[in-house]
């Protein structure tokens, strides 16, 4: 066991898949990735990370969907079920809107009552609830808000700030992201 696999804490957090291979295998995987496409080599390890299959796209548009969903999981299986959470990250480094979507699922999942979390995931949560006013002008002021404002797409960036705007939760089903209902 490594120093930073985090299996002692319900709710875990990392970024990337450098830091999702450190992390312990858990129950729920949620990817969160607020500007951008996810990686193809972070969907492949978050799958390899969840044993029971479960892989979850989050961020600030669905933040309280996902933590729901996390509940549902946990009440299906009727014990207690870790959730780790991965932020993408921008090209190798930390991705602020990431940092703050991460935060906004934790903060979620500790107002349903979740809230054994690691220090990782405490500080993006915490993040995430002294930013929560700030976080549409956050986002758009990142660099990866930035950039995409530049090549004429800040409407995007202005729909992926919008906190709990969306109430679907994609699951990837071993092919593709799929939402249920």
């Amino acid at each position: 066991m490594s120093a930073f696999d985090q299996s002692g804490y319900q709710v875990r957090l990392e970024w990337g898949v450098e830091g999702l291979a450190r992390l312990a295998p858990a129950h729920v995987v949620v990817l969160v990735d607020v500007l951008g496409d996810l990686d193809d080599a972070l969907v492949d390890a978050a799958v390899a990370a969840a044993p029971g299959g479960v892989v979850l796209r989050g961020g600030l548009v669905n933040a309280s969907a996902v933590a729901t969903a996390c509940l549902t999981i946990q009440h299906e299986r009727a014990d207690r079920t870790s959730v780790a959470i991965v932020a993408a990250g921008d090209g190798g480094r930390l991705a602020a809107e990431d940092l703050l979507g991460a935060g906004a699922v934790v903060a979620a999942l500790s107002e349903r009552g979740t809230d054994h979390t690691s220090p990782e995931a405490a500080v993006a949560c915490e993040a995430f609830v002294g930013l929560r006013r700030a976080v549409v002008h956050m986002v758009a002021a990142s660099g990866s808000g930035r950039r995409l404002a530049e090549q004429g797409r800040a409407d995007e960036v202005t729909a992926a700030s919008r906190l709990d705007a969306e109430g679907d939760v994609p699951r990837w089903d071993g092919r593709a992201w799929v939402v249920d209902g």
